[in-house]
């Protein structure tokens, strides 16, 4: 058995969400269970949040950091995502603001019988950055979890994404013994399509352990802004003459993105390996240029 890793721009489905344009208003303070918005701002110098709101089960953290970039942290009462629960988090950066977004600990799916949802929108704004970067999710045995991630940049705008998953419990028995996965990640650069992926593992279209081989831990990351080029072409050259690099332990593989005015605008990088700390150790390295974005390093306690 061997697993392919591929990347596809998939543009035959329009997302439910129209482009988001400079000036538009996101959500007002959020009315159902699991919702949340974020605005970030320029201010001294500094990003700071403008407006951070939450309904439970959602919570959200701005712990105080060295750098000049607002920290935000998600978190959940009760520690992870139950049946039925409906996450949105609406999310903008101002203008020459940076933010980084991530998660308290990872996501944990329990079992359920219809399924956990959760959607973030954001918008990028004129030499913004956003940071995404939570730690993975968990699925639990006969769980079921759909996730949709829409971004959208202006011209100089800059998004970087960590969207990753493991097999789940594997030390209580349960490697990939989840019902259904599906996330999709969605970014527009100056309101041009430039990704449409998704990723779907479903224990209907066959045993998942199987199909997985040896891996453990599925992990796409995203660099995407005219400011990352530079970043971006140095991660793809990187494996210039090793389109697929294989490890005995890992599998990777990068690939450009382009935009029709734009040129190279970002690339996309694949990972499968075989646990956390390893596809940890990976993602930290090709985004080691991250930390001086942000004035600090997120991740020195971490993966």
């Amino acid at each position: 058995m061997s697993l392919s890793l591929t990347s596809s721009r998939v543009v035959s489905r329009e997302p439910r969400w129209p482009p988001i344009a400079a000036g538009d208003a996101l959500s007002s303070d959020p009315p159902t269970p699991g919702s949340g918005a974020i605005r970030i701002e320029r201010r001294g110098g500094l990003s700071v949040a403008e407006r951070i709101c939450a309904a439970s089960p959602l919570r959200l953290l701005t712990p105080r950091n060295h750098g000049d970039a607002a920290w935000v942290f998600t978190s959940s009462f009760g520690g992870g995502l139950v049946d039925g629960d409906r996450q949105r988090l609406d999310v903008e950066i101002g203008a020459g603001a940076s933010a980084y977004l991530s998660t308290q600990a990872s996501t944990k799916v329990y079992r359920s019988v219809s399924g956990a949802t959760v959607a973030l929108r954001a918008r990028v704004d004129e030499q913004a950055l956003l940071v995404l970067a939570p730690d993975p999710v968990v699925c639990f045995a006969d769980s079921r979890f759909q996730q949709r991630q829409e971004f959208d940049l202006a011209a100089s705008g800059s998004l970087i994404v960590v969207d990753w998953v493991t097999s789940g419990r594997r030390e209580s028995g349960e490697r990939w013994a989840f019902a259904d996965y599906t996330s999709r990640l969605i970014a527009r650069l100056d309101r041009t399509l430039v990704v449409h992926d998704a990723v779907a593992l479903r224990r209907e279209d066959g045993d998942l352990g199987d199909r997985m081989g040896r891996f453990d831990v599925l992990a796409i990351v995203l660099v995407l802004g005219t400011p990352l080029r530079p970043q971006a072409t140095a991660l793809v050259n990187e494996l210039e003459n090793e389109p697929v690099r294989r490890t005995p332990s890992l599998l990777a593989v990068a690939t450009p993105l382009t935009h029709q005015q734009m040129g190279t605008v970002g690339c996309v990088l694949r990972i499968a390996g075989p646990s956390v700390e390893a596809v940890g150790r990976s993602i930290r390295s090709a985004l080691s240029f991250v930390p001086s974005l942000l004035g600090d390093d997120p991740w020195s306690r971490k993966w």
